[in-house]
């Protein structure tokens, strides 16, 4: 019998790690260097979206040069050493440890930069579980969404069925569906889904692997 691999494709905030502390305190940090005022409070509901759309919403400008500015003295915080307050959601590294042993292979797609992404999985001690990390900045232009990034990840992989995709918000369930793929929502996260068609739910990390297996 022909053994079929298995694929699980990961959003990373709010699905793997808690990076919200270092987040918005990175955000925090930017508009007082810029002497902006922040039109919304800074909470959690606000980590997900693409860096420049979220600056755009909390400064309430569209202005390129107020936003660069922003995401200049955003990305010097964090990528110094805001990352390092970035917090593991309990029981998931035990989780990647055993997908691994059951030879599931595991990919990062994020809207978070490649650049801190890839110092957080160093961080972390996750290099070695993830076979592609794919991020909002991987090309030489800004992906259109995380869709495109999926789509990208089962291109590049040559990945045709037996994949999952798991994330927190509804917008990880709309870019999963718009890249016809399955969706895993973790209940542990930043967001929530709003309507009955819920798909496959978890609430703890290890029904991950119990979810992918009955799945087969």
């Amino acid at each position: 019998m022909t053994h079929v691999k298995r694929h699980v494709i990961f959003d990373l905030d709010g699905t793997l790690i808690n990076s919200s502390e270092s987040v918005l305190g990175s955000f925090a940090s930017a508009f007082e260097n810029c002497n902006r005022e922040l039109k919304y409070p800074l909470t959690e509901e606000i980590i997900g979206p693409p860096l420049m759309e979220t600056l755009s919403n909390l400064s309430g400008t569209k202005d390129p040069s107020v936003l660069e500015l922003l995401a200049q003295q955003f990305k010097k915080n964090y990528d110094e050493e805001g990352f390092l307050q970035t917090k593991v959601y309990p029981g998931i590294s035990v989780m990647l440890g055993n997908l691994m042993r059951h030879d599931i292979c595991m990919y990062v797609v994020t809207n978070k930069r490649i650049a801190p992404t890839l110092k957080i999985l160093h961080h972390l001690g996750w290099d070695h579980y993830f076979v592609n990390i794919c991020c909002t900045d991987s090309f030489n232009e800004l992906a259109k969404s995380k869709a495109d990034l999926i789509k990208h990840t089962l291109e590049i992989h040559n990945i045709k069925n037996e994949v999952f995709y798991i994330g927190d918000t509804e917008e990880d369930m709309i870019a999963s569906r718009d890249a016809k793929v399955p969706f895993v929502f973790v209940k542990w996260g930043y967001g929530s889904l709003t309507f009955s068609d819920q798909h496959f739910q978890v609430s703890k990390p290890e029904q991950i692997l119990d979810c992918i297996v009955a799945k087969q």
